[in-house]
Parts: C-alpha cells; sequence; structure tokens
C-alpha cells in the first residue's frame, strides 16, 4: 500500500496554525503532521498530514472539517509518496549540525571537526536521528546542559534509532548505557554507529519493545533517560518510563510538537517527575523534567 501526502500551501503564520488545528484533529492517531518551508523569499510554506493511500477519504474528510472554521478556502492538496529511501535521499549534501559541544556530521564532512567539537559521525541510513531534525538536535542541547549540571552515572536511550543520542552520552562522560529500540535494523545500525564512533564497548545496544525486556531491570534504575519517540506513546510509558528513573534522576523527552508539550509536562507530573527546562527548535519541543 502506497503512502500519500495531504497538504495545504499558505505562508509560515498560517502554516503554524495549520498545524495546532492537524495535531489536534488527530489527536489520538500518530499520523506524522509537519510544516515546512518550500519558499523563503515569498513566504510559502506547507503544512502537511502522511498517512495510507486507504485512508485518504476519511482524513480528507476530518481535515477540510478542522480547517473550515479558521480556513474556509484552504485547499487540501495531495502528493504520491515515492517508495525510496527518504532518509538517505534527503540527506544528500546537508552540512553539518551544531548542538550544544557536538558536531553531528556525515563522512564526507569530517574537515569540518573543530579542535574542542564531540563529533559525531553519521551517514544517511536506514535508522532515524542524524540531528539535522528539530527532535534529535533539541535533545543533543539538552543532554550537554543537563550532563553539566548534573551527576550521571547510567543513562538509557529508549527509541535510539541510529544510536545518536547514546553516542553522544558517552562522549560526555565513560558511563554505561542502554540504548533500544523497537527495530532491529535500527539497533543494528545503531551498534555500526557506535563502532564508528570508537565506541567499541560501553553501550548495549538492544532491540526492545516498551518496558517488556529484562534489560531494562538489569541495567536500571537510570540516572538519566533520554526518550526521542512520540507524545503519545511518551505520555502513555511515564508511570513505568519514571519507575525505571534514579532518585534524583533526569528525563529528557522529545519527538512532541509545541501544541502537545502541556499534555506530556501534565503525564510526567502525574508521575511524579517536575518539569526543569523545554528548548524549541522548528516547531518541536524537547522537556527536562527531574
Amino acid at each position: 500500500m502506497s503512502e500519500i501526502r495531504l497538504y495545504v500551501t499558505t505562508g509560515e503564520t498560517q502554516a503554524g496554525d495549520i498545524l495546532d488545528l492537524m495535531t489536534i484533529a488527530f489527536d489520538e492517531e500518530d499520523y506524522p503532521i509537519a510544516t515546512n518551508e518550500i519558499d523563503e523569499k515569498n513566504d510559502v510554506w506547507e503544512a502537511s498530514i502522511y498517512l495510507m493511500a486507504d485512508e485518504e477519504e476519511v482524513v480528507r474528510e476530518r481535515l477540510a472539517a478542522a480547517l473550515k472554521p479558521s480556513f474556509p478556502d484552504a485547499v487540501i492538496h495531495k502528493e504520491i509518496i515515492p517508495d525510496i529511501d527518504w532518509i538517505a535521499k534527503s540527506l544528500e549534501g546537508l552540512s553539518p549540525v551544531r548542538a550544544g559541544r557536538f558536531l553531528v556530521h556525515g563522512s564526507h564532512d569530517r574537515d569540518k571537526v573543530r579542535a574542542n567539537d564531540l563529533a559525531i559521525e553519521i551517514d544517511a541510513g536506514q535508522a532515524f536521528g542524524t540531528g539535522h531534525h528539530g527532535t534529535t538536535a533539541g535533545c543533543l542541547e539538552m543532554i550537554d546542559q543537563v550532563m553539566r549540571a548534573y551527576p550521571v552515572t547510567n543513562a538509557l536511550d529508549l527509541g535510539t534509532g541510529s544510536g545518536v543520542l547514546a553516542i553522544a552520552v558517552r562522549k560526555l562522560h565513560p558511563v554505561p548505557v542502554l540504548a533500544t529500540d523497537i527495530d532491529p535494523i535500527a539497533v543494528r545500525v545503531a551498534r555500526e554507529n557506535g563502532r564508528r564512533n570508537g565506541i567499541a564497548s560501553g553501550i548495549d545496544f538492544r532491540t526492545a519493545p516498551g518496558f517488556h525486556s529484562t534489560a531494562f531491570a538489569n541495567h536500571g534504575p537510570f540516572d538519566l533517560i533520554i526518550a526521542n519517540i512520540l507524545a503519545r506513546p511518551l505520555m502513555k510509558m511515564a508511570p513505568q518510563l519514571a519507575a525505571h528513573l534514579a532518585v534524583g534522576g533526569s528525563v529528557i523527552l522529545s519527538g512532541i510538537l509545541a501544541a502537545q508539550r502541556w499534555k506530556v509536562i501534565a503525564a510526567y507530573n502525574s508521575a511524579g517527575l517536575k518539569h526543569v527546562r523545554t528548548i524549541w527548535r522548528n516547531g518541536w519541543v524537547t522537556i527536562h523534567l527531574r
């Protein structure tokens, strides 16, 4: 079944408003929703929702109903997504990303590394997380800040993707890190990225759905838990995540749209954690709680 994109073309401010309406309308589902600038000179943006082709009729009707009160003239366009490796395609030629003391770069940009950089080399591949997305960059910046301010002796990277966040922790301090993902391909790629970055030991990469694996009990409790996933699963796992946190420990959460931040914070407040700081990047937020 092919994937499609339904989108509305508008200006930057309106795109943000439409993004909020999409988020509210599809709050119960995990459809990817995003805004993207396509013409900086003329202030042309797109607000998009991604879905499978057989869902188009229902999603289009719900989207139109959500937009009608505020944007009655909005035209919903459709694009069929080609079946290609979009991660690799989108990263071709991208420049290195700086976040805190980290520089995330591809192998073709090794010459961009400065003397005091904590360099992490990640090439385009099958796993999410290269530093170019606002969620990953926000996490890297927050990791740097948190590990400067609080002692960390044991860390968990939940939903590790490319392994970039686990690698970042290990680059800052030689503490044991458990890095898990539900996707075995992501775990394999993350393990390879660890080796590429000179980390042969110290990170235990595991395939593990949720908190059901014995690896969490064997490695925890954790002084630092990082979870860059999506708002809804983050809210659902708040009690379990808090249960695996050491006394006085920190949690870094991302994969959260700005409009969703209060719901996520409320879920973790209920689990006994307190909000410390939020970083905003490109419509996404990274949240630090203790």
